[in-house]
């Protein structure tokens, strides 16, 4: 795990946790903030810790579609927490966050996504993207209008389409997929994809260092490139005997 201010914002609007065993899961939370003057930094922090503090007693026998079910709840509970915050708040007016929470199996992952952060999981088949951006030039993308190398230089690729906290109802992206031991789950903000390339990122995760380090070189990638955002990893390991988070 590393986070980073990065070389131009003064404050640094992520924020995440990260807990190796909830009752035999490992659980990975990242939010990247949006907002007035600190407004951002509340929203993603408020997030965070209301979605940890949803899951951290979910129990080893909640499995599946039950489990599906705690895991979004947590997520509309956090928007809520976070839209009325900004109700009672009015220098926090509008604030917002994207969100990621991933619960970990042995063998699967299950997340919930909102907004541009993404997470990767790299394994056999190499670097793959779980999430999709729910960013405008996405949209323009998708639509066919431009192209996803204009997508990486257009002046509103920083647009959000959907986040957290900004309604009082939001639309969350569920999913679930395999993991085999040895693989890796990569979670970011868009201060590392934005400036690092996927095949970067596969370099680092394919190097023989210990996860902390491909974190690190990781990070002084996306500054090297500029770091003209916040920067933040969470890095998830699938070990043999146990899912263990590290990094």
């Amino acid at each position: 795990m590393k986070s980073h201010v990065g070389h131009v914002r003064s404050v640094n609007e992520d924020y995440f946790a990260a807990e190796a065993d909830v009752n035999g899961r490992a659980l990975a939370v990242l939010a990247d903030g949006m907002g007035g003057h600190e407004a951002g930094e509340i929203a993603s922090r408020l997030a965070v810790e209301r979605i940890v503090k949803e899951l951290r007693h979910l129990a080893a026998d909640v499995v599946g579609e039950d489990a599906r079910e705690h895991l979004m709840n947590a997520v509309l509970l956090a928007n809520k927490e976070v839209y009325e915050y900004a109700q009672e708040h009015p220098e926090c007016n509008g604030m917002g966050t994207t969100t990621i929470a991933a619960l970990f199996g042995s063998s699967t992952v299950m997340t919930a996504h909102i907004g541009d952060s993404r997470l990767y999981k790299y394994g056999s088949d190499g670097l793959v993207m779980k999430t999709e951006d729910h960013s405008l030039v996405n949209e323009l993308v998708k639509n066919g209008q431009i192209t996803a190398e204009e997508a990486a230089v257009h002046p509103h690729r920083n647009v959000i389409m959907r986040s957290l906290g900004t309604e009082p109802d939001v639309l969350i992206d569920l999913d679930e997929f395999e993991w085999e031991p040895g693989d890796v789950v990569l979670i970011c903000s868009d201060g590392l994809s934005d400036k690092v390339p996927a095949s970067t990122m596969e370099e680092w995760l394919q190097k023989e260092t210990s996860l902390q380090e491909k974190v690190d070189g990781l990070v002084q990638e996306a500054l090297a490139a500029g770091g003209q955002d916040n920067i933040t990893l969470v890095a998830v390991r699938n070990m043999p005997v146990a899912s263990e988070k590290e990094g």
